[in-house]
């Protein structure tokens, strides 16, 4: 990657780094605040699809002046982590996800924090494994049976050479698909993007377009809570028809939804969403 934006080297020199195994390489995390997680445990966050930890970049600072520890991995196949063995899709990443955690946390429980993809990653997990979390937090997160992703057309950029035509259609697919005001796409928001779709190794996901969340979400057995954009493209016009998705349930307490936010709704309003999240962290 090139040198990145303020605030990526502050947070990468404060981080302690972490890897636990995955299929030929490792899983690669990071690490903030007290070096004992306290009764509470972690909070763990699970970026999303073609991202990487840096998907977090606004929101880690608020936790750990909350005091609680912050473990954010590069899931299996993006990022700095190699690709999980058996497939490419959220259910094979969650058993890598859950070995991992069960090497750096053993039996302690933790607060799950999933956007998108890694909302989806995070239900999966959390409905194998019900030991493993103590909260369900879901972000923006895909396979509830009501989004029309089908609507949403990316551009492509790999055949590009011109590294303005590779920004110009970097800028184009984050306003299409992950952020609802022109302005949130600064020149932050587009670092990040292009260090992270580089490295996305997890290209033909298929189970966000399913029910598999919806589905997982039945055998869940800790309490789950759901943080949205109003505005994410994924339910314009259906939120009503999500939040009836997540009511069937049995554990869910209830549905958030950002004001002037898209689907990357903790970087396009991070202070809104860090209260939201640290109202359900404190429930």
């Amino acid at each position: 990657m090139s040198v990145l934006p303020d605030p990526i080297p502050r947070l990468q020199a404060a981080a302690q780094a972490l890897q636990t195994p995955c299929g030929d390489g490792h899983i690669q995390w990071h690490r903030w605040g007290p070096a004992d997680a306290g009764a509470a445990g972690p909070v763990v966050l699970l970026h999303g699809g073609s991202g990487s930890w840096m998907h977090w970049v606004r929101n880690i600072d608020a936790l750990v002046a909350s005091g609680r520890q912050v473990l954010v991995p590069d899931l299996p196949g993006f990022g700095d982590s190699a690709r999980p063995p058996g497939g490419g899709d959220a259910d094979d990443v969650a058993p890598a996800l859950e070995q991992g955690l069960a090497e750096l946390l053993g039996a302690q429980r933790c607060d799950l924090v999933g956007f998108s993809f890694g909302g989806l990653t995070a239900g999966l997990l959390a409905a194998a494994h019900p030991a493993r979390a103590a909260r369900l937090v879901l972000v923006g997160a895909p396979a509830m049976g009501v989004s029309d992703a089908g609507a949403i057309v990316l551009r492509g950029w790999r055949h590009l050479d011109d590294d303005a035509a590779r920004a110009a259609v970097h800028r184009h697919n984050l306003a299409v698909l992950m952020l609802y005001r022109p302005e949130a796409i600064d020149a932050l928001a587009l670092a990040l993007h292009t260090a992270n779709v580089v490295r996305d190794r997890m290209q033909r996901r298929r189970l966000a377009r399913t029910e598999a969340l919806k589905d997982a979400l039945q055998q869940v057995r800790c309490p789950v809570w759901a943080i949205y954009g109003r505005e994410d493209v994924l339910y314009s016009g259906r939120m009503d028809r999500l939040a009836e998705a997540f009511a069937r349930g049995p554990r869910f307490q209830g549905l958030t939804l950002v004001d002037d936010a898209g689907h990357w709704v903790q970087y396009e309003r991070p202070a809104a969403f860090d209260a939201a999240l640290a109202q359900v962290l404190r429930a």
